[in-house]
């Protein structure tokens, strides 16, 4: 793929934009709420990822989810190399985002966290730009599936912006990934307030650790939960509560202490359509916290 120009990046992002529906005008009749005494439910938006960006928000609406951890996949064009990936996160123009950022507010959804995975292979100016991409995006976090040995590079940028990072966990346990209370607790060793964890629930229960206790000990350090469902012992993704996580423990822990940390759908298991699937995962949250 050859490589696009400064200004043809900005001309074909800003036009992605200009070309996409007024939500203020679409959703005029209400707008959605879903926090659920106390307790905000919300999703990562890669549970909508057979769509894009702007079908990913009208699916949010018709739930009637009002939060959102916002999947890179949704803001970065399909089918890049790495290299052309990397240009166009570098050279993309912030009014791209604020104005991506201006969707989400004007749909009332709140953009609360950034999806921007710092890996080893990112160079500083790319780790920079994911904080500069979610300021302008309005988002108050990032959460990153990331290798353990970036975090030392994270950390400057996190500071710099005062941002949190909440790092992601994985079922797998392998070197340089996150998986294992240890995992987390090593990273964050001599690192600032502002390196936090993204608790997936179901991938630690599927490791075979306890969320509940988890959250319990370390829940001042959780910027956002995964929600989803898995069996034991690295067990498969299946409907919400037809696993082993324990959802409906972990959002009452939610409730009943009061802590603000968004519980986000991550919808994984083999169903039908997306809004249709996501929706069922959001009824069972809020039967859960009896909603």
């Amino acid at each position: 793929m050859s490589k696009l120009s400064r200004r043809e990046w900005s001309k074909l992002a800003i036009s992605s934009i200009a070309a996409a529906p007024l939500y203020s005008e679409i959703f005029a009749a209400g707008k959605p709420n879903s926090k659920i005494k106390g307790v905000q439910i919300g999703a990562q938006s890669y549970s909508f990822r057979d769509r894009g960006l702007d079908e990913a928000i009208k699916g949010f609406v018709e739930i009637g989810l009002s939060s959102c951890e916002l999947f890179s996949g949704h803001l970065e064009p399909k089918g890049l190399d790495r290299a052309g990936m990397r240009n166009w996160r570098l050279t993309t123009p912030m009014q791209f985002f604020t104005l991506t950022g201006e969707k989400f507010k004007a749909a009332g959804i709140d953009l609360y966290a950034l999806n921007y995975s710092f890996r080893d292979d990112f160079t500083d100016e790319e780790i920079k730009r994911g904080f500069e991409i979610a300021k302008a995006l309005g988002a108050r976090a990032i959460t990153a599936s990331t290798n353990v040995s970036t975090v030392k590079r994270i950390d400057p940028f996190a500071r710099q912006y005062k941002m949190r990072v909440g790092l992601h966990n994985h079922s797998n346990i392998k070197p340089n990934e996150f998986a294992t209370p240890d995992d987390f607790s090593k990273a964050m060793a001599g690192m600032s307030e502002y390196i936090c964890i993204n608790l997936d629930i179901g991938h630690f229960t599927a490791a075979n650790f306890d969320a509940v206790d988890f959250l319990n000990k370390n829940h001042d350090k959780i910027v956002a939960l995964h929600i989803k469902d898995r069996k034991r012992n690295q067990g498969a993704n299946v409907p919400f509560g037809q696993g082993d996580t324990p959802i409906k423990p972990v959002l009452e822990l939610l409730m009943k202490n009061k802590w603000k940390i968004p519980a986000n759908i991550e919808y994984e298991y083999n169903g039908s359509d997306t809004v249709t699937e996501v929706k069922r995962c959001y009824e069972f949250c809020r039967k859960a916290l009896g909603g």
